[in-house]
C-alpha cells in the first residue's frame, strides 16, 4: 500500500511541477487547460484559448473532466461582501464533512469540503476549501435525506435516483443542522422554480404562495438547531477539517488525478503570486476585513437563532440570489495566503480582538443613540424657546404659554394614570412575591421531610447491614454487579430511545416535505394538463370549422370541375388526422374513450359515405367540449352536491337536478326520486311474483318484446352483444311490466325507457319501478296506448308554443311545409334517447324525473332555439328534413342547452300546459270519434257494395242460361 502511495505521490508532484511551469509561463495570455472526455486526447494535456466553460459542469463520474485555471475564487468565496460597514450577506451553507467512498480504490472515510450551489441546487464537495474544481456534485433536487440509528455518530445518508452517498459530520447536532438546510435549500430550490413558472404562465396558477412558504410544519417536527459555528459556515474554512483521517493520502481523489493536480497548481500559483505582491513578505493584507466579515456574519447568526425559529423561518423564506461569477483576485487568494501562514494560537488571538472591538462597537452605538435623542430634545426645546422669543405681541405670547400649561397638564394626567398603574403592578407583584414565597417555603418543607426521609433510610439500612448474617454479605457482590449492569443497559436503552426520537421526528419531517413537494408537483402537473386540453380543444375547433368550410364547398351547386378532386383530395386527407395523430404520438393527453361511463359510444358512426365528413366534425365538436367543460365547472357541482346532504325536496335541489347530478351521485338520486313517488303502491315481493306469473304463462306482448329486444340501444355497448347480461335482465323487466300495467302491455318505446334505467339503477326490481314511475306518474294518460292519443296531443301542444316563443323558426318551417310531428314524435314518446349525446340525455333524464313532462317541451323548444340560425339558413324542405335527422347529435354544449331551456324559455307555467292539453285532447277525440263514424260508415257502404255486387253478378248469369 505504501508503495502505491510513493508512486503516486511521485508522479502527483512531476505532474504539478510541470503545470506550475507552464501556467506561470502562460498567465499572462489567457492559456487555459482542458481535458476532453474522448479516449485519444484523455492522457495527454493540450493548450488553447477558449471562453470560460458553463458553471456546474463537474460531475461525479470518470468519462471525463472539463474544467478551467483562470475560474473563480474558492466556492466558499462567491456572494460574500468583505467590505465592513455593509449589509450582511445571505449565510452559505458550507462546511466540512466526511465522505464514505465504497467505490473508491481505497474504501475510507475522506474529508471534503461541502459547498450549496444555490443556482442548481447541488451540492458540491472539494477536497479543501481552497480548491477550485470540484470533485464530485449532489443533485439535491430529486434527493431524499436519512439517518440510521445503528450507525455511527454523525453518520447520515443522501440518496440520489442514481447514487447514494453516505457522509459523516462531527457530532450528533451539526448532523440535524445539516439535514435541516439540506431540507429548506431543497425547498426553497422548489418553491422559485413553482414561482419562476407561475409567473410565466399567469393563466394557470400552479400552487399557492402560503403553502411553498410554510415552514412551521417542519419545525413541528423537528426545531431548529443551534448553527455550529465551529465547524460550518465560511469561518470553518479558515480552520483545519475536524476529521481528517489516519494518513494524510487517504485524502486524496485517485479517481479525480487531473482536478487534484489543477487544484494543487492553483493553490501553488496563487499562494506564490501573491507573496510577489507583497514583497516576499506572508500575504496578511485583507485577512483582518475577511475575519471582521465573518465574526460579524457569525454574530449576527447566532443572535438570529437565540431570538426563536421566526428569524430561521424569514431566512427560509426569503428569495434565492444568485452568487456573484467572478471575484477580485485580491479576495480569492487572500484566504488561502492566510490559510498557510497563520497558526491556531495566532487566530484565536485575532477573533478575541474582534470580539472585543465588537463589544466596544456595540456600546458607542447605544452612546451614540442616547445622545441623539438629548440632542433631539433639546433642539425641540430650542424651537420652542425661539417661537417663543420671535413672538412680537403679549397676546401671542400668553398663548403660547397656556398651551405649555396645557401640555404640562396632560402630562401630569399621564403621569397620574402611569403612577395608578404602577401602583397596581406593585400591588400585583408583591402578591405574585408572596404567593412564591409560600411555593418556596412548600418547597423547603418538602425538602426537609425527603432530607429525614434519606436519613432514616441510611439508619435502617446500616442497621440492615450489621443485623445481616456472614453468607448474605457475601453473597450481596453478584446482584451489586447485576444491578450495575442493568443500569448500564438502562442508560444505553435510554439512548437508543433518543436516538430513535430523533430519527423519529427528522423521518417525519422529511416524509411531510416530500409529500409537500409530492402534492405540489401534482398541481403543476393537472394544471399543465389542464392547459394542455384547452390547448387540444381549440384545436379541435380550429379542425372542426376547417371541416365545416370543406362541407360547404363541397355543397356548392357551381363548384369548377378541376377543383373538384383537389378538394376530395382534402377531405380524404382531413379524415385520416387521427390515424396519422395516434401513430405519431402513441400517448395522448387528454385521450377521449371510445365510451363513455354508461357505455355509450362517444363519436357516433354513420354508415353513409356521404356522412363521415359530418362525423368527423361531430367527433371533434364533441372532443373539444369535453376537454373544455371537465374541471372547473364539474368540480364546482360536484362540491354543492356533496354538501347537500339528505335528500329532500327542495327549490336547491330542483336547480342542482337541472344542473345535471354527478356520475357519482345519480344513482341515489334517482333511487331516491322513484322510491317516493311509487312508495304507495310498491311492496315487498311484488316483482318477484310478477316474474312467476311470467314463468308460468306467456304473456301475449312477449313476441313483441323478443323482436324489440336486438334494437335497444344499438350504440351501447351493454346492449349491442346478444351475450350481454344487459338483455335478460330487460326481457324480464318488459314481460313484468305488461303483467303490471295491462292497460298498456308492451309498447314500443318502453324498452328504451327502462334500458337507461336499467343502466343508471343497476337493480333491475328499481329500473322497473322506474318505468312504473314514468308511465302512471309522469306521462299522461293514453300516452302508450293503442291510439298514442296523449302523445298526439303533445306534439299539437309543442307547435302552439314553438309558434309562441320561436315565431321566425316556425313562420320558416311553416313556409317549406315541414312537419315538425316526424321529428318531435319520437323526442316526446321516449325522452330523448336516441336522439341526444349521453352526457345531455342523463341531464335531461335527472330533471324529468323530479318534474314531469314540462321538462321535455322546455328541452324541445332549446334544441330549436339552439339550432335555430342554422335552420333558418337552410331553403329548400328536402335539406331541413336531412339536417333535422342529426342535429340533435350536433350540440355538444349541455349547460348552454340548459341554460337556454330553464331560462331563455320562461315563463313555462305548468297550468298553461295542462289547460292546452286539455283543449287539444278534446279536439282529438273528437276527431277521432268523427274518423271512427266515417270509418264505421265506409266499411258498411263497402259491405252494402259487395252484397249488391254479389246479387247483380248471379242475375246475369242467370239471364245468360
Amino acid at each position: 500500500m505504501h508503495v502505491v502511495y510513493a508512486y503516486f505521490l511521485s508522479n502527483f508532484f512531476l505532474g504539478c511541477f510541470a503545470f506550475c511551469c507552464l501556467h506561470s509561463s502562460n498567465t499572462r495570455s489567457g492559456l487555459r487547460w482542458s481535458m476532453e472526455p474522448d479516449s485519444e486526447s484523455r492522457d495527454c494535456l493540450a493548450v488553447g484559448t477558449s471562453n470560460k466553460p458553463e458553471e456546474g459542469k463537474v460531475e461525479d463520474t470518470e468519462s471525463g473532466i472539463s474544467c478551467t485555471l483562470e475560474g473563480d475564487g474558492p466556492p466558499f468565496r462567491e456572494n460574500v461582501d468583505l467590505k465592513p460597514g455593509r449589509e450582511t450577506p445571505k449565510k452559505q451553507l458550507c462546511g466540512y464533512l466526511n465522505k464514505f467512498s465504497a467505490k473508491a480504490p481505497i474504501k475510507t472515510w475522506k474529508s471534503r469540503w461541502f459547498f450549496y450551489d444555490e443556482n442548481k441546487c447541488h451540492l458540491l464537495y472539494y477536497r479543501t476549501a481552497q480548491d477550485i474544481n470540484p470533485l464530485g456534485s449532489i443533485e439535491l433536487s430529486s434527493a431524499s435525506f436519512d439517518l440510521k440509528v445503528g450507525a455511527e455518530e454523525g453518520v447520515f445518508e443522501i440518496r440520489t435516483p442514481s447514487k447514494t452517498f453516505i457522509l459523516q459530520a462531527v457530532d450528533k447536532q451539526t448532523m440535524i443542522y445539516w439535514l435541516q438546510q439540506l431540507q429548506i435549500k431543497r425547498w426553497e430550490f422548489y418553491s422559485n422554480q413553482t414561482r419562476s413558472s407561475a409567473e410565466d404562465d399567469t393563466d394557470f396558477p400552479c400552487v399557492n404562495d402560503a403553502t411553498l412558504n410554510n415552514t412551521e410544519a417542519e419545525h413541528e417536527f423537528l426545531p431548529p438547531v443551534k448553527t455550529p459555528t465551529d465547524v460550518v459556515g465560511l469561518k470553518a474554512a479558515s480552520l483545519p477539517a475536524p476529521l481528517q483521517p489516519s494518513h494524510a493520502l487517504q485524502n486524496i481523489s485517485l479517481k479525480h488525478p487531473w482536478i487534484e493536480i489543477q487544484n494543487t497548481v492553483h493553490n501553488l500559483c496563487g499562494s506564490w503570486q501573491s507573496r510577489r505582491d507583497n514583497g516576499g513578505m506572508p500575504c496578511f493584507e485583507g485577512i483582518q476585513d475577511d475575519l471582521e466579515n465573518t465574526a460579524d456574519e457569525e454574530h449576527a447568526e447566532t443572535q438570529a437563532e437565540d431570538a426563536g425559529a421566526t428569524e430561521t423561518q424569514k431566512d427560509t423564506k426569503s428569495r434565492l440570489k444568485p452568487p456573484s461569477v467572478r471575484k477580485d483576485k485580491k479576495e480569492s487568494r487572500s484566504l488561502p495566503c492566510f490559510a498557510e501562514g497563520t497558526r491556531d494560537g495566532r487566530t484565536a488571538s485575532l477573533q478575541h480582538q474582534i470580539l472585543v472591538l465588537e463589544e466596544d462597537v456595540k456600546s458607542q452605538k447605544e452612546l451614540v443613540k442616547l445622545l441623539h435623542k438629548a440632542l433631539e430634545a433639546a433642539q425641540h426645546e430650542k424651537r420652542e424657546s425661539c417661537r417663543y422669543l420671535v413672538t412680537a405681541k403679549e397676546e401671542d405670547r400668553l398663548e403660547l404659554v397656556r398651551h405649555k400649561v396645557r401640555q404640562i397638564a396632560e402630562l401630569n394626567k399621564q403621569v397620574e394614570v402611569l403612577e395608578m398603574e404602577k401602583k397596581e403592578l406593585e400591588q400585583g407583584l408583591a402578591l405574585k412575591d408572596e404567593h412564591i414565597g409560600e411555593l418556596k417555603a412548600h418547597v423547603q418543607l418538602l425538602m426537609d421531610k425527603n432530607q429525614a426521609k434519606q436519613q432514616v433510610i441510611l439508619k435502617l439500612t446500616e442497621q440492615l447491614a450489621r443485623d445481616m448474617p456472614d453468607s448474605v454479605r457475601e453473597a450481596d457482590p453478584i446482584p451489586m454487579e447485576t444491578l450495575y449492569k442493568q443500569q448500564e443497559e438502562i442508560e444505553h436503552l435510554k439512548d437508543d430511545l433518543e436516538a430513535y426520537k430523533i430519527q423519529n421526528q427528522f423521518l417525519n419531517c422529511e416524509i411531510h416535505q416530500v409529500t409537500k413537494i409530492w402534492s405540489a408537483v401534482a398541481q403543476k402537473e393537472k394544471t399543465l394538463l389542464m392547459k394542455c386540453a384547452r390547448l387540444q380543444a381549440h384545436n379541435c375547433q380550429i379542425e372542426s370549422k376547417y371541416l365545416m368550410i370543406l362541407r360547404k364547398l363541397q355543397g356548392l351547386p357551381d363548384f369548377a370541375s378541376e377543383h373538384v378532386e383537389m378538394l376530395k383530395g382534402l377531405i380524404q386527407e382531413a379524415l385520416q388526422w387521427g390515424v396519422k395523430e395516434e401513430a405519431m404520438i402513441p400517448v395522448h393527453l387528454s385521450p377521449i374513450n371510445q365510451y363513455d361511463d354508461y357505455g355509450f359510444m362517444t363519436i357516433p358512426e354513420y354508415e353513409a359515405a356521404d356522412w363521415k365528413l359530418l362525423a368527423k366534425i361531430q367527433a371533434l365538436e364533441i372532443k373539444s367540449s369535453n376537454l373544455l367543460n371537465q374541471d372547473a365547472m364539474e368540480r364546482t357541482l360536484s362540491d354543492r352536491w356533496n354538501n347537500l346532504g339528505e335528500l329532500t325536496p327542495s327549490s336547491e335541489l330542483k336547480s342542482l337536478l337541472r344542473c345535471g347530478v354527478p356520475i357519482d351521485h345519480r344513482q341515489r338520486v334517482w333511487r331516491w326520486i322513484v322510491s317516493r313517488r311509487v312508495q304507495h303502491i310498491r311492496s315487498p315481493g311484488h316483482y318477484q311474483s310478477l316474474l312467476k306469473k311470467c314463468e308460468v304463462a306467456e304473456h301475449p306482448a312477449s313476441r313483441q318484446i323478443e323482436l324489440d329486444l336486438p334494437r335497444t340501444l344499438t350504440n351501447n355497448r351493454h346492449f349491442s352483444s346478444p351475450a350481454s347480461q344487459y338483455l335478460p335482465k330487460l326481457r324480464r323487466i318488459l314481460l313484468a311490466f305488461s303483467l303490471q300495467n295491462p292497460t298498456i302491455g308492451y309498447c314500443q318505446g318502453l324498452n328504451r325507457l327502462a334500458a337507461i334505467a336499467l343502466l343508471v339503477l343497476e337493480e333491475e326490481e328499481n329500473a322497473f319501478w322506474c318505468l312504473v314511475h314514468i308511465t302512471e306518474n309522469l306521462m299522461p294518460p293514453d300516452y302508450y296506448s293503442n291510439t298514442l292519443i296523449g302523445s298526439q296531443v303533445d306534439q299539437r301542444v309543442f307547435k302552439d308554443f314553438l309558434s309562441e316563443k320561436l315565431p321566425r323558426l316556425t313562420a320558416h318551417l311553416e313556409q317549406h311545409r315541414i312537419d315538425l310531428g316526424l321529428v318531435t314524435f319520437n323526442w316526446f314518446l321516449v325522452v330523448f334517447v336516441d336522439s341526444l349525446v349521453s352526457d345531455i340525455l342523463f341531464r335531461v333524464w335527472d330533471a324529468f324525473l323530479y318534474e314531469g313532462t314540462k321538462v321535455i317541451f322546455r328541452y324541445a323548444l332549446a334544441i330549436f332555439k339552439y339550432n335555430e340560425e342554422a335552420i333558418l339558413r337552410i331553403q329548400d324542405s328536402l335539406e331541413i328534413y336531412q339536417y333535422m335527422r342529426f342535429f340533435t347529435k350536433t350540440i355538444c354544449d349541455g349547460r348552454k342547452l340548459m341554460n337556454i331551456a330553464f331560462s331563455d324559455m320562461n315563463p313555462f307555467p305548468m297550468k298553461v300546459l295542462q289547460n292546452r292539453r286539455r283543449v287539444y285532447r278534446l279536439k282529438l277525440e273528437s276527431e277521432m270519434r268523427e274518423l271512427e263514424q266515417i270509418k264505421v260508415e265506409y266499411m258498411k257502404e263497402q259491405a252494402e257494395h259487395a252484397a249488391s255486387n254479389s246479387n247483380g253478378a248471379v242475375s246475369e248469369d242467370e239471364e245468360d242460361m
